[in-house]
């Protein structure tokens, strides 16, 4: 197999890493966010025995592009299906569902799991044919896309705490600051009427 260069995204991707509930399986998923850090990639990295709200709350709060999770406990359909409909619940459905569990995850069950709308779930064949660097190339080119080039109504939610707008607003700020500075001038301008708590 000739050796595969890394893809290299065009934009600022963030990646939530982790094994699922109740799965003490974590070499692979621990090779595998190496890699996708090695490719230029922001990754958060949340250990083993993970809950899908856990997973979905944070990768809400990092704003980020995609999960990628490895499931080697047979509760893969339930999991993957749960975090997919959990996403589109909290109004995260742009973030994409990757995943992995080895031959644990039956032919079948992949095809079931990306019809629902996993954006992929990577076999053993998948990785004998295309290699870690490959696999690692497809999910990141699949998430390469531009978070926070655009705003909407984020502002008002601040006030609510919400974490969906606060991790968007910061998104903007660093990838899009031409975008960001006019909220930005308005957040600041906001802060100066406000009574901020002196502690100690």
């Amino acid at each position: 197999m000739k050796q595969v260069q890394p893809y290299h995204p065009k934009n600022h991707v963030r990646i939530v890493t982790a094994a699922s509930l109740f799965d003490g399986h974590d070499a692979a998923i621990n090779i595998m966010r190496r890699i996708i850090q090695a490719t230029g990639v922001e990754v958060i990295h949340l250990g083993h025995d993970r809950s899908v709200e856990e997973v979905v709350n944070t990768a809400i709060q990092e704003d980020a592009n995609a999960i990628a999770m490895t499931s080697y406990q047979g509760g893969h359909n339930e999991y993957f299906k749960y975090m997919y409909d959990l996403l589109k619940e909290k109004g995260a459905g742009h973030i994409k569902i990757f995943g992995g569990g080895g031959g644990v995850i039956l032919p079948e069950e992949i095809k079931d799991l990306m019809a629902y709308g996993i954006t992929r779930i990577y076999s053993p064949d998948d990785g004998r044919e295309l290699g870690l660097q490959g696999m690692i190339n497809d999910l990141v080119e699949q998430s390469d896309f531009a978070i926070g080039n655009t705003l909407n109504g984020e502002l008002s939610q601040l006030s609510k705490k919400d974490p969906k707008a606060v991790a968007r607003l910061i998104s903007s700020a660093e990838n899009f600051p031409d975008i960001a500075e006019e909220t930005l001038k308005e957040i600041h301008s906001k802060n100066k009427t406000s009574n901020v708590p002196v502690l100690g």
